[in-house]
């Protein structure tokens, strides 16, 4: 019996995605030592040559990732595509639920227990074999993931043609491209959004953004400013969103509609 399983385990290939190769190598090497062939990518770009290149049974797929993060990879995949479990340091409900929506299979909270993904992997591959016939044979049945910007929670900000999601917490540029901000860039483009075309201080952006909690990120802000900007030069028109203003602060250039809260 013990034979048997490992046999068909290691018929099963899965390709693990993420762009620290310590937890790569972590998650390969627990996974062969329980039968299953696995292969790493470090980024989407090098996940789809692996897919180009020959069949995978389930990706495990990383949410935050430079250049393009996890959940526009994911709305990328075709409906041919392997089941997909999500990793994510940042899992809270609305970003399971994302996930989820937009046809990932499982989404797992970072650092995770191997033993649990382990139970995940062998869940989500029971579930879509169906009757337990080869899991190739399903996909092509698989629903299409459904598009990310279909989700929203209807209270949005709109600046140049971008769209901010205050409920989900997202963030698409003009293209319906997701923008992969961490909780604090996020807060911090919120301030500035809703705050618009006037120069803010580093203060009021420290204020707004952080609140109580402000000087424990003193210094923290400049770093999260400087991959804001970043972010949003990836995106369609980005490159000239937030302006510095010499020894004043900066500047939210764009006007911007929707639900602002009063300042």
């Amino acid at each position: 019996m013990i034979l048997e399983r490992a046999t068909m385990d290691l018929e099963t290939r899965i390709l693990i995605v993420d762009d620290d190769e310590g937890i790569r190598s972590l998650i390969g090497e627990f996974l062969g030592k329980h039968g299953y062939a696995t292969e790493t990518a470090a980024d989407p770009a090098a996940m789809r040559e692996h897919l180009a290149r020959g069949r995978f049974d389930l990706i495990v797929l990383d949410v935050m990732m430079p250049r393009e993060d996890g959940l526009t990879a994911l709305r990328a995949l075709g409906p041919d595509a392997p089941p997909v479990i999500m990793l994510s340091a940042v899992c809270s409900d609305v970003d399971r639920i994302v996930g989820l929506e937009m046809g990932a299979d499982d989404y797992l909270a970072k650092p995770c227990n191997p033993r649990e993904l382990l139970a995940r992997i062998r869940t989500v591959l029971r579930r879509r074999a169906g009757t337990g016939g080869p899991v190739e044979r399903v996909i092509s049945a698989a629903p299409e993931p459904r598009p990310v910007n279909d989700v929203h929670s209807g209270e949005c900000l709109y600046f140049s043609g971008w769209r901010m999601d205050l409920g989900l917490r997202l963030l698409f540029d003009p293209a319906n491209r997701l923008i992969s901000l961490s909780d604090g860039e996020f807060r911090l483009l919120r301030a500035f959004a809703e705050h618009p075309r006037r120069v803010l201080t580093r203060d009021q952006l420290l204020d707004w953004s952080r609140g109580e909690d402000s000087d424990h990120y003193d210094r923290a802000i400049d770093v999260q400013l400087s991959r804001l900007r970043r972010k949003l030069a990836e995106g369609e028109g980005g490159g000239d969103i937030i302006r510095t203003v010499r020894n004043e602060g900066y500047l939210f250039v764009p006007s911007v509609s929707g639900d602002i809260p009063a300042a």
